[in-house]
């Protein structure tokens, strides 16, 4: 095993080529940690880089970005301590009340959150909080339903950014709210499965802001050649813990302010259409 792989190419293209392999065979794969180290911030993102060159070809389109690890209790679950980002795509999204076929994901887990559609450019300027909120067109309840191509969830902060921030598939609600008519800070969720509530959390659970969040996303997206443009949509962050799916499950959020977002699961491989 490479004992000191960060920065060697080669070990990115391999992360890279391992986990599409695992996407595409539908069968988890080790993680890649040993390939490009555990905190390695640019290798990580070079192997997420490639991924979705690959997705471009493929013919996907890409459709904004995803913040992940914002809340202490998500970052808790995972071990890690410091957020990342990953690349929506046009087929990653599911209707509102829609949906997920058996098989379409690996290891499916669930999370609500704020979702923000911006008006304008985030490519110029401090990008702070008070300038993020003004490019915000409006904001929507969404659902992230998060996959890991790595078995077992058995990651570290260089393999969930590596596995484009261990994204699935998203859910954006129907309620579109401009800024003016509401906080993001003080809002608060539940999310219900089969009619149970299974997580709670708030607005300031997001790095104590939603829009903090995206002020970060703004930056880093920038820092890395590729900022925030306007009609994206930006997943701003769990807002409570994540919670297993599984077969036959039906999730149901509530988001103070924005309203509900739900998502269904197919029973056996026999129900429903693919998304």
């Amino acid at each position: 095993m490479n004992q000191d792989p960060r920065g060697d190419d080669d070990a990115v293209a391999a992360a890279a080529r391992r986990l599409l392999a695992a996407a595409a065979d539908h069968v988890p794969c080790s993680p890649v940690r040993d390939l490009i180290g555990s905190d390695d911030v640019k290798a990580a993102y070079a192997v997420q880089k490639l991924l979705t060159a690959h997705r471009l070809t493929t013919g996907a389109r890409v459709t904004g970005r995803k913040i992940g690890l914002t809340s202490p209790a998500v970052q808790a679950q995972l071990g890690v301590d410091q957020p990342d980002f990953g690349v929506l795509f046009d087929d990653m999204r599911v209707a509102d009340g829609g949906l997920v076929p058996s098989g379409r994901l690996l290891q499916p887990k669930v999370e609500a959150e704020i979702a923000f559609v911006l008006g304008a450019d985030l490519a110029e300027g401090p990008l702070d909080a008070d300038q993020v909120r003004g490019a915000v067109a409006y904001a929507l309840p969404a659902l992230e339903i998060v996959d890991s191509r790595v078995a077992g969830w058995d990651i570290t902060f260089g393999d969930t950014v590596a596995d484009n921030g261990s994204s699935g598939l998203y859910v954006l609600g129907a309620a579109m709210k401009p800024l003016s008519e509401f906080e993001p800070v003080s809002a608060v969720m539940t999310l219900a499965r089969g009619g149970a509530t299974v997580s709670r959390g708030d607005g300031a659970a997001c790095l104590g802001d939603p829009l903090i969040a995206l002020a970060w996303l703004a930056r880093t997206a920038r820092e890395v050649g590729d900022p925030l443009r306007a009609g994206q949509v930006v997943l701003s962050g769990a807002l409570g813990p994540m919670v297993v799916a599984g077969p036959g499950d039906v999730f149901a959020a509530e988001i103070s302010g924005l309203g509900p977002v739900s998502v269904r699961f197919s029973a056996s491989a026999d129900e429903g259409t693919p998304v």
